[in-house]
């Protein structure tokens, strides 16, 4: 873009709040050779002896440009059209800012508007895919401003692309696992009469605690298709949130389990 053109060359001691240009490596023989302050970083009172000690006496800086936004400027733009309710955000890096889940729950991504500030090609918005389970403390998207400087004017583009596709809504939000309570109905009269144990309801207790939930009753059925409907139905009128039917099933035409959930209508 033209903001190239517009690097000056300024003393160091006049530097305070001016945007590097370039990295500025500091080498101590056998101890270090890197970069003290990167390209883009914001000159500040402190950074002046450092600056001084490496041999910078002139800078080349950016000039001031008012319809120009630094990258991490335009960053915190970004995380604001991505940042919603159980997200807690990075400090701002190199125009990149990190968002990770407060609880557990299940992540919802608003494909649409995702895509369309992608599509500007000079910030970029990388996420896990939305409709999963997420644990507190997972990452969840990153956000990325491109160049060092950008025009003010492209991201107030990309906020109204997102507000068009999303109806002003970030682009990502988080849904807090609720606990739902699960009747449990144990078919087969192999296990009803104790011919074998029900080894598979500690498992579904399992499955059903990652998501928040719990077993809030059980029985066993056997095979007798009226008392696994009546059951179903007692269990819904008793406020369970879900019924699970377990045990072995088959496709044989003795199996009573498809037809009693098919009755409970």
């Amino acid at each position: 873009g033209g903001w190239l053109h517009t690097m000056k060359l300024i003393r160091t001691v006049d530097a305070d709040g001016a945007v590097l240009c370039h990295d500025i490596t500091q080498i101590i023989k056998g101890v270090t050779k890197d970069a003290v302050f990167r390209k883009g970083h914001v000159v500040t009172e402190e950074d002046i002896p450092v600056l001084l000690s490496v041999g910078k006496e002139n800078l080349y800086v950016w000039e001031k440009d008012e319809s120009m936004l630094h990258e991490n400027e335009a960053a915190e733009i970004l995380c604001s059209l991505c940042q919603n309710d159980y997200m807690s955000r990075s400090e701002v890096k190199e125009g990149k800012i990190e968002l990770s889940a407060k609880c557990d729950g299940l992540f919802k991504v608003n494909r649409e508007a995702l895509f369309a500030v992608n599509s500007f090609g000079r910030m970029m918005i990388a996420a896990r895919h939305g409709n999963f389970p997420v644990k507190k403390g997972d990452k969840l998207a990153g956000t990325r401003i491109i160049p060092l400087v950008i025009e003010k004017e492209e991201m107030k583009r990309a906020e109204e692309a997102v507000y068009r596709a999303s109806g002003g809504k970030p682009i990502f939000s988080l849904l807090p696992f609720s606990e739902k309570k699960a009747g449990v109905i144990t078919t087969g009269n192999e296990v009803l009469s104790g011919r074998i144990s029900d080894t598979f309801t500690p498992v579904i207790e399992e499955k059903l605690q990652e998501y928040h939930g719990r077993i809030g009753a059980h029985e066993l059925c056997g095979d007798d298709n009226e008392r696994i409907t009546k059951t179903i139905l007692k269990m819904a009128d008793d406020g369970m949130d879900m019924v699970i039917c377990t045990g072995g099933m088959s496709v044989d035409p003795d199996d009573r389990t498809p037809l009693a959930i098919r009755n409970t209508g």
